[in-house]
């Protein structure tokens, strides 16, 4: 697909409503129309991590291949890894439509899906028929009526973690009742314990799958400091920081600015970056956390990287901007190891998080 070609569809996608746009989105890359990567990445932006070598740190967040549909096309495009999901142990259909909500004059969307998905025996299907051609995390969650949450997690990865690179807890959603309450105290505590026994249980005898936790951007510095001693006690291989927010701080003055659900895109930066730094600060510099939330440019993406994350993902950006985002932010993130003369990105990881990580919320 040439460079005309994309912008004129980008714009097209724009004039359909956010969950009929994303719908043409999964049929077009399905169907082989998308623009395959015709550049090699520069080796510099390999990343060694969760034993495995990610050939750039930019992934596809969860909540686009909901069910595991366009992995493959997804790494074609050029991304270092991407993240299915989210999966729940039933197929459900989520919430009643409308429930995602365009705020164009501050690039972000408000969203309240429900985790709507084709369940976990579906997912499992697509993926021994197309075995991914690279790094395919696989985001887990609840059905919205079960009556224990964490065993929902558990079956989910005890189906699933043997076709995964990764798997992710996703505790951080707003749009299923009673999950965020997962993030805190004993309810965590048993939560964790169970989805590293079902992993243990998945993949005895077999290469590890690191175990991964996505908290909201919403946290108190005091739950964070909780979920990062639960996180080392039950030693989780890994952070995602963050999920989409329920402030509106920051587009008060938006249209669809009071509608329920999660709040992503570029108001979301700030937040979600400081606690990234915050995180970052109290796991010390070993613990893998892939930072997400906001990225909206190429110098966010680097600002990511140097808060503290040794990935990162995208999502409500690329709505926007389409793939020239991931171009961009490759692109700012080789020039900064030109300037460093450094001769590898994971270099960049933290060089400023002590600078995020003081300021406030």
């Amino acid at each position: 697909m040439s460079a005309f070609l994309q912008i004129i569809a980008q714009r097209g996608l724009k004039l359909l409503g956010p969950e009929l746009a994303h719908d043409v989105s999964i049929k077009a890359l399905r169907s082989g129309l998308f623009p395959k990567s015709a550049v090699k990445d520069d080796p510099r932006l390999a990343v060694q991590i969760l034993g495995q070598r990610f050939p750039n740190p930019i992934g596809m967040a969860a909540g686009f291949d909901k069910n595991a549909l366009v992995y493959n096309p997804l790494l074609q495009m050029g991304f270092g890894f991407a993240e299915a999901g989210t999966v729940t142990p039933l197929a459900q259909s989520g919430n009643a439509s409308p429930r995602a909500f365009r705020l164009r004059d501050h690039e972000a969307i408000i969203n309240r899906y429900g985790f709507n998905n084709e369940g976990m025996e579906a997912f499992e299907q697509r993926l021994q028929e197309t075995p991914p051609a690279g790094i395919l995390g696989i985001n887990v969650g609840a059905n919205k009526n079960t009556e224990d949450k964490a065993a929902d997690y558990a079956a989910c990865i005890r189906k699933l973690a043997p076709l995964a690179s990764y798997i992710t807890v996703n505790i951080s959603s707003p749009n299923t009742p009673g999950l965020r309450a997962l993030q805190v105290g004993d309810a965590l505590d048993d939560l964790l314990a169970r989805v590293v026994e079902a992993r243990d249980e998945a993949v005895r005898g077999n290469l590890p799958k690191p175990l991964l936790l996505k908290i909201a951007p919403d946290v108190s510095e005091h739950q964070l400091d909780a979920i990062v001693h639960s996180v080392a006690r039950h030693r989780l291989e890994g952070m995602i920081v963050s999920n989409t927010t329920l402030d509106r701080s920051k587009v008060k003055d938006a249209r669809h600015a009071k509608q329920a659900g999660g709040l992503s895109g570029a108001p979301l930066f700030d937040r979600a970056t400081i606690l990234l730094a915050k995180t970052r600060e109290r796991v010390g510099p070993l613990l893998p956390i892939i930072g997400v939330g906001g990225i909206s440019t190429g110098a966010q993406g680097l600002q990511k990287l140097e808060a503290g994350a040794n990935l990162i993902q995208l999502y409500t950006g690329m709505v926007y901007h389409g793939l020239p985002l991931l171009q961009d932010i490759k692109a700012h993130m080789v020039a900064e190891l030109d300037k460093q003369n450094v001769s590898r990105v994971s270099v960049l990881t933290g060089s400023n998080m002590r600078e995020w990580a003081a300021k406030s919320f």
